[in-house]
């Protein structure tokens, strides 16, 4: 029987609103959703500054270790939007106008509305592939695993479909969430052994207020659908003898 191909990535937020609070991330929940849903696994999810130097260092330390890279955010026209030209230097790329970029949104502005600050979504690094935008206009980019997808969390959405062709993902993640009135305490040894039994599946616990009571939700993830129902019967088994009663949320 051959072994499964596990896909991964990790997925970087760029940009100093992140970090201030002033907007919140709902790109990573968005992407990681997707990934899971294609076969590729998520391993680390980290959010730096716009600064030139944390944006190189960090693609190259993540495009190393593993199959695929994300970024979010730093695309634009402003004058902090720094991710195009640091991805051309952590690969070593010169920095320049993407001729078929520049067509599309000279196509898609009105005329006298392609202004300069709007041309510098068109600079991107040499031999970029475009990912193309079909709500605003202005496409992202890749080179060879890094893929930079812009910060709206609304456009980012619109663009995945357009990826999906360039990314070669595994099986599927499949998952499986028991709903239980208890609390972590109560289960944790148990669950521990469970986890020890099956140390190829993920099982998490998370616990949860619902209807004015506490409870705790177990959730079993892999892409090996067998390896999920052994776990369910496991926990299933501790959890009746205990009378912890399962619930639907």
């Amino acid at each position: 029987m051959s072994k499964k191909v596990k896909i991964n990535a990790a997925i970087l937020i760029i940009g100093n609103e992140i970090l201030s609070g002033r907007t919140q991330d709902t790109n990573t929940s968005t992407l990681a959703s997707w990934l899971n849903s294609i076969g590729v696994q998520v391993g680390e999810v980290r959010v730096i500054p716009d600064i030139e130097k944390e944006i190189i260092d960090t693609v190259n330390l993540l495009r190393k270790k593993y199959n695929y890279v994300f970024t979010t955010g730093g695309i634009g026209p402003t004058h902090d939007d720094i991710t195009a030209s640091s991805i051309s230097k952590a690969f070593g790329l010169s920095y320049e106008i993407h001729k078929e970029a520049f067509k599309i949104l000279e196509e898609y502005y009105k005329p006298g509305e392609f202004t300069e600050g709007r041309q510098k979504m068109t600079w991107m690094p040499s031999k970029a592939n475009l990912i193309l935008n079909p709500t605003s206009g202005a496409p992202g980019f890749n080179i060879e695993n890094v893929f930079c997808l812009p910060g709206v969390p609304s456009i980012l959405k619109s663009m995945l479909g357009g990826l999906k062709h360039k990314i070669i993902g595994g099986e599927p993640i499949k998952s499986l969430t028991i709903s239980l009135r208890t609390v972590e305490s109560e289960i944790a040894s148990s669950l521990a052994k469970v986890q020890e039994n099956n140390d190829d599946v993920e099982i998490g616990s998370y616990p949860f207020f619902h209807a004015g009571k506490l409870g705790v939700s177990i959730v079993i993830r892999s892409d090996d659908q067998s390896k999920i129902d052994i776990c369910n019967t496991q926990i299933l088994e501790f959890v009746n003898k205990k009378n912890i009663e399962v619930v639907n949320r």
